[in-house]
């Protein structure tokens, strides 16, 4: 028999809640808790850990201690009425409870660096550990793309009259184990195993809504629910594919690219609805796959960016047989006969199979958000400001359920600085030098802002753009599709935003947001050292561009 002591609890209902949670701890036979007593008596099995029991009893937002420490000893896990720093040894050396929703890449880094300033945390999770990124998003995403270049690799290259070409099988079946066990093995590595491992960090299943701006209230897998309060809780819930309103769609088995990334079958014919990140990567994925593609895009690729950006990417799509409808727009969708007849203005489209990559919508509706005083944005993301402060004092979000931009670096950033100012620091996220890569075929890279930005932001700019043949490393690569382009305060010559289109672009955009972040000249760009024959040269002839005409210049001109 295990005697804890309990404090806490407010009312009689909240013995059962304390009871059912003890009960779920493995190796427990049975629990009895007195709301009057203050005790809860537990049968276990002699390897069960104490220290289970009492972060079983912790989650709650109850506090515990074994029943043969005194009141001095600091076993008692004990948690602030309020936010304010604790005022007891005890409780200063514990630190704040915090709740986190969530399991992905904000919500991780968020959890470990506030482990690391001495919170306890507990973590909720309603999905699969891990989030988006490494189960859904990124990680499949960029194997199926890395793949699908090898196969067009194999398929044709510059270098064709000197090696022989072949057609490849591809194998999807396998090529999915193979994905799926990567997926695998970075979730367990960076997510499972991690959460199993830290002690400070409690695990709930469930779905979380708030009942207030202190308290959560958790419907787990069983049907029971949970009461967890906090001092502070970060909401880091993601989203999800946005789907339009278009009649017929909901009535169809269409893909998002959540289904498009586990489906065994390449379909013969695929049509895409979008014309950002999502839809060019998986559609140039499909068509080297063995789909043929066509990309319906409401405007033109990439119509937000630089206007070069979607004219070089259209190009170099229409060049591999993918087909890009500019300014077409789906107004029905039908479905029968295993094929979709999607209408537009130009005709009817038919496909096997349809893929809708419209973006993203935050996961905060079943919140109850309002009940803690969190604003959200018409677009139903959180409101945050550079400290990933909402509304409520107590209440923090970051990652995609927010106003910030959705990726996953950035979530984890903000999951970190969140941390800190929970924990009594003070951090902001700066996203002046923010870089952003698209996995197609050339890359596309930017960071800072465009030239057309900075003109509605009032800046007088002095701009140029070097295309890919000026660059050695695309020449030694017979393949100088694209370009790149810097953009430059008129006044100064500092940096403010670069745009390149290239292979490998992904590759040196950060050397240009480092370049940004220190406030750099383009002529101070100009004279560093860069490694000849490399793609990131390119930034620096194209700095030179600002004073010198390249065409004329020698290889490896300093």
């Amino acid at each position: 028999m295990i005697e804890l002591r309990i404090s806490g609890m407010t009312c009689a209902s909240c013995a059962p809640h304390v009871q059912q949670a003890l009960e779920q701890v493995p190796g427990v036979q049975s629990a009895q808790v007195s709301y009057a007593q203050g005790t809860a008596r537990v049968v276990a099995n002699p390897t069960t850990p104490l220290t289970a029991l009492i972060a079983a009893v912790t989650a709650l937002g109850y506090h515990a201690a074994h029943g043969d420490a005194s009141p001095d000893a600091g076993n008692a896990l004990r948690q602030p009425s309020a936010p304010a720093a604790p005022s007891s040894s005890a409780d200063a050396a514990e630190g704040p409870h915090i709740a986190i929703i969530g399991s992905g890449g904000a919500a991780m880094a968020a959890a470990l660096k506030a482990v690391e300033r001495g919170a306890r945390i507990t973590l909720i999770e309603s999905g699969e550990i891990g989030g988006t990124c490494v189960n859904i998003g990124c990680v499949p995403s960029k194997i199926m793309i890395r793949a699908a270049h090898v196969a067009q690799v194999r398929r044709t290259s510059p270098f064709d009259e000197g090696i022989s070409v072949a057609t490849p099988a591809v194998l999807r079946d396998r090529l999915l184990v193979q994905q799926q066990r990567r997926v695998d093995e970075l979730r367990h590595a960076k997510y499972e195993s991690i959460l199993e491992n830290t002690p400070a960090i409690t695990v709930l299943r469930g779905d979380a809504r708030f009942t207030d701006a202190r308290a959560l209230r958790v419907a787990t897998p069983s049907g029971n629910m949970r009461d967890v309060r906090f001092d502070y809780c970060l909401v880091a819930t993601g989203a999800r594919p946005s789907i339009p309103g278009i009649p017929g769609l909901q009535d169809s088995p269409y893909w998002t690219s959540t289904e498009a990334l586990v489906s065994a079958p390449i379909p013969a014919r695929l049509a895409v609805i979008g014309s950002s990140v999502v839809a060019v990567e998986l559609a140039q994925a499909f068509a080297r796959l063995g789909s043929r593609v066509t990309i319906l895009a409401r405007n033109t690729l990439f119509f937000r960016e630089d206007p070069a950006i979607g004219e070089v990417l259209t190009a170099a799509f229409r060049a591999e047989g993918i087909e890009v409808l500019e300014h077409t727009e789906a107004n029905q969708v039908a479905y029968g006969k295993g094929e979709f007849v999607v209408s537009t203005g130009q005709g009817e489209l038919r496909a096997e199979q349809l893929l809708i990559a419209t973006g993203r919508a935050p996961n905060t509706c079943g919140l109850n958000l309002e009940a803690a005083g969190v604003t959200v944005n018409t677009q139903g993301a959180i409101v945050v400001d550079h400290a990933m402060r909402t509304g409520a004092p107590t209440i923090f979000a970051a990652g995609d359920c927010t106003n910030q931009p959705q990726f996953v670096y950035v979530a984890a950033a903000a999951g970190t600085r969140a941390a800190i100012n929970m924990t009594g620091g003070e951090a902001a996220l700066d996203l002046t030098a923010m870089p952003a890569v698209v996995f197609t075929d050339p890359q596309v890279a930017t960071v800072g802002i465009s030239e057309r930005e900075a003109l509605l932001g009032g800046i007088t700019t002095d701009s140029r753009t070097l295309t890919l043949d000026n660059v050695p490393r695309a020449l030694a690569n017979f393949d100088t599709r694209g370009f790149i382009k810097l953009v430059a305060e008129a006044a100064s010559g500092r940096l403010i935003g670069v745009q390149a289109v290239a292979p490998d672009a992904g590759e040196l955009i950060q050397t240009a947001a480092l370049a940004i972040r220190h406030r750099m000249t383009v002529r101070e760009l100009a004279d560093q050292l860069f490694p000849y024959l490399t793609m990131v040269e390119g930034l620096k002839l194209a700095a030179q561009t600002f004073s010198k005409d390249v065409t004329r210049l020698s290889c490896c001109a300093g």
